[in-house]
């Protein structure tokens, strides 16, 4: 069974530029480069950057698949600060619990920076929960 998620790989249409943003802007770890992508680490997390021209910016708002970063809440007023300083574009507010910044990569790839863990989500919604949200004893829903 799977046990986590093992790396993430974006498609870039410009090596350099998306470079320049998750490393230079993010400070992500950059641990390799090679003519067509890039390896970095945010956290435990290995990020590939696989350079595709073909790829056509997305439109903003283009369905809720985002990628959500950890950022202890201390750190929000900065990095909202770093992301305005850049100019990166912001495509969503935050209305759950927590503190998110939600932005976009040079590509269109929708991202965000959270506080907060699954505990913290559960918690919130057992207060104010979903529509028909359930909260099964073992963790198994029958679907």
């Amino acid at each position: 069974m799977l046990t986590g998620i093992n790396h993430l790989t974006l498609a870039v249409a410009d090596l350099d530029r998306s470079l320049h943003f998750y490393h230079g802007i993010l400070e992500m770890t950059l641990h390799a480069r090679w003519k067509y992508g890039a390896y970095l680490t945010c956290g435990e997390l290995w990020i590939c950057l696989s350079a595709d021209p073909e790829i056509i910016h997305r439109p903003v708002h283009q369905g809720y698949t985002h990628y959500a970063f950890t950022l202890p809440p201390e750190r929000f007023p900065a990095f909202r600060a770093l992301l305005a300083s850049h100019q990166i574009t912001l495509w969503k507010h935050n209305h759950s619990e927590g503190d998110s910044v939600y932005f976009l990569d040079p590509d269109g790839h929708q991202l965000e920076a959270h506080s907060g863990g699954i505990t913290q989500r559960l918690n919130a919604c057992r207060e104010a929960p979903y529509e028909e949200m359930i909260f099964p004893p073992t963790g198994q829903i029958n679907v």
